[in-house]
């Protein structure tokens, strides 16, 4: 049994995005596998500062919810990111997220890449919702995911479901009206054959 850990930077309880994971996450439980939503609306995180206190050895000065999420994330075998597409790339809540990952990562006397630290080792997806829906919707937060957390970090990457053409931001959330919902299902039950 795997242990999932979906991460939601959605603004809207039962949005496209909020509907995706919802089908993603029963995917994964009838698959055997153990998940836990973290809703970044109710567990706000800022983004990093900068000031590198991490880095000698003390705890990220930022007092929110990322200090109770870091075992969450230690524990889990993949972390999925869910957001919906903002200006052609991931909601500023993933990416605040993400960026505090700086505070777990340790230094690496022999990096690849060029990096001077590590991470640890995980599992990875993305889970996304947009309006639009022409080719090239998606690149901005595809050229993100892969570079940051896959190239950079050194997650895994277990895949991406890019759901485009769930209505626009003015209306009642129309992903329903779609194949996205089943799919999303269905990338969870295989998620980990």
């Amino acid at each position: 049994m795997k242990k999932i850990l979906i991460i939601q930077g959605g603004g809207r309880p039962r949005g496209n995005t909020a509907q995706l994971v919802e089908q993603f996450r029963k995917g994964v439980e009838e698959a055997g596998h153990q998940t836990e939503l973290i809703s970044l609306l109710k567990h706000p995180v800022n983004g990093c500062l900068g000031c590198n206190a991490c880095r000698y050895g003390k705890p990220c000065i930022q007092k929110d919810a990322f200090h109770d999420l870091v075992p969450k994330i230690m524990e889990a075998d993949c972390v999925v990111f869910a957001s919906p597409l903002y200006f052609w790339t991931i909601s500023s809540r993933i990416k605040a997220f993400i960026e505090r990952f700086y505070c777990i990562a340790r230094e690496d006397p022999d990096p690849p890449l060029g990096r001077y630290e590590k991470y640890p080792v995980k599992d990875c997806a993305l889970l996304m919702t947009s309006a639009d829906n022409y080719f090239w919707t998606f690149e901005q937060a595809v050229s993100y995911y892969q570079f940051t957390l896959i190239n950079y970090i050194g997650f895994h990457d277990k895949g991406m479901l890019l759901a485009g053409g769930c209505g626009d931001t003015n209306g009642k959330p129309r992903i329903g009206e779609t194949t996205h919902l089943e799919e999303a299902r269905k990338f969870g039950r295989e998620l980990y054959p």
